[in-house]
């Protein structure tokens, strides 16, 4: 990657301000998040913006890349820049991916399709969410030949997680991603003080209503006695989300007892809090892609990790949503690195803001960095194209930051770069 990445990226946008023309999304950190939220619903905002309980651990996220300085070394030749990084047998163009982000039409109505176009684009990998508002297969058409994942919540019915798993190989996925920290849903206020959860609504459940696996476990749901409430305006609302967001048609939908047993179904079977390290195996077994696990904090997670045999782990907290006061994922990061001892890929995850963000973690070990809100931020404000300037400006920002800090590659960008506060 020559000197040009960044450079072009700044230099496109001067250029344009001569004709009048600013970027679709705003690049400071701040002003695009600030004017997300002023663009996003009540319930959105709290469901994409909000944490856990006091939202501590997502302030700890920021505060943990403050707590370090880049010590940039003059006098290099850096004309020439490479960002590329090897992962899982694949060069990378950039040690960026797409964090797993769920009910994205609560943004943008092209939702998962916009960012699977943005993604590959940009040639950063989308891991695509359980949770997503679109069926894998459909967002896998989108990426086209481009590279993504599958993050696979594990569900109370193994055969689901099954059919999940195999659904993504066959769609062309290249990894599974095993979201571990969400086998309970976390004490989030914002969206308790809403009494909202979008999958009661319906929302985020296309991967299940396109499953065969759940659509067979709904029909039988369906054939159950329903006790039944005196209708509200609320709950007369609920039912058209739900009816909405089911595939068929709307009026069927609405006659039909599927949709409504679509939602208790996944209300039943989605979390597994009786995972424990020895259900791995039964992954292992049913596919022959690479299995990271995500939400590995403590380092003797990460040596059991190894052990176990996966092929890579993702240190994350997810960006503060599950528990309140846990441990910053940048300042976990360098343990769970020194435990691994280099058998595995280590990934990063909660709170990049910035491309000199991406360069610490990188900097403390990590082997590539996933985006999590920002991209949700550009999809809310101009979908596709507002993923795309996202994704260029955190690459530019991060080409921009290895040659001023006397870095030409990615693992040029070592711990004796940065110095602790």
């Amino acid at each position: 990657m020559r000197e040009s990445v960044g450079r072009a990226v700044q230099s496109q946008i001067y250029r344009d301000g001569v004709y009048g023309r600013k970027p679709a999304v705003p690049v400071a950190a701040a002003a695009l998040r600030d004017a997300a939220h002023r663009r996003l619903s009540k319930r959105a905002l709290g469901y994409v913006a909000g944490s856990a309980g006091l939202e501590t651990t997502a302030t700890a996220n920021r505060a943990a890349f403050d707590a370090w300085r880049v010590v940039p070394h003059i006098l290099t030749d850096v004309s020439e820049r490479d960002l590329g990084v090897d992962l899982f047998g694949r060069r990378r163009p950039t040690p960026y991916l797409l964090a797993p982000i769920g009910v994205l039409d609560l943004v943008h109505p092209e939702a998962d399709l916009a960012v699977a176009r943005a993604a590959t684009d940009a040639g950063v990998p989308m891991i695509v969410s359980s949770q997503a508002s679109t069926p894998m297969e459909d967002i896998a058409a989108a990426i086209g030949g481009g590279s993504w994942w599958f993050q696979l919540y594990w569900s109370r019915e193994d055969a689901l997680m099954e059919s999940f798993v195999s659904r993504a190989e066959k769609a062309g996925a290249e990894a599974i991603v095993v979201t571990l920290d969400t086998h309970l849903l976390g004490w989030r206020p914002r969206d308790l003080d809403d009494a909202y959860l979008p999958f009661a609504f319906g929302r985020g459940i296309a991967q299940y209503t396109s499953d065969p696996v759940f659509t067979a476990l709904v029909r039988e749901r369906a054939t159950r006695p329903r006790t039944t409430q005196r209708p509200t305006l609320a709950a007369l609302s609920a039912l058209a989300s739900i009816a909405r967001h089911h595939p068929g048609g709307f009026w069927t939908n609405l006659r039909s007892p599927l949709p409504r047993a679509a939602v208790e179904t996944f209300l039943d079977v989605f979390s597994r809090p009786t995972l424990t390290w020895d259900d791995l195996e039964k992954l292992r077994q049913h596919t022959t892609l690479p299995i990271l696990l995500k939400g590995v904090l403590h380092p003797d997670d990460a040596v059991r990790a190894v052990d176990s045999g996966v092929d890579g782990i993702v240190v994350s907290n997810h960006g503060g949503r599950q528990i309140d006061g846990a441990i910053a994922s940048l300042e976990a990061l360098p343990r769970v690195v020194t435990a691994v001892e280099d058998a595995i890929p280590v990934l990063f995850d909660s709170g990049i803001r910035g491309g000199a963000d991406a360069y610490k973690a990188l900097a403390l070990g990590a082997h590539a960095v996933c985006l999590g809100r920002p991209y949700v931020y550009g999809l809310t404000l101009a979908g596709t194209i507002g993923v795309r300037q996202v994704l260029s400006h955190f690459i530019a920002e991060l080409d921009l930051t290895l040659g001023l800090s006397g870095c030409t590659s990615i693992p040029d960008i070592t711990r004796d770069t940065l110095r602790a506060v």
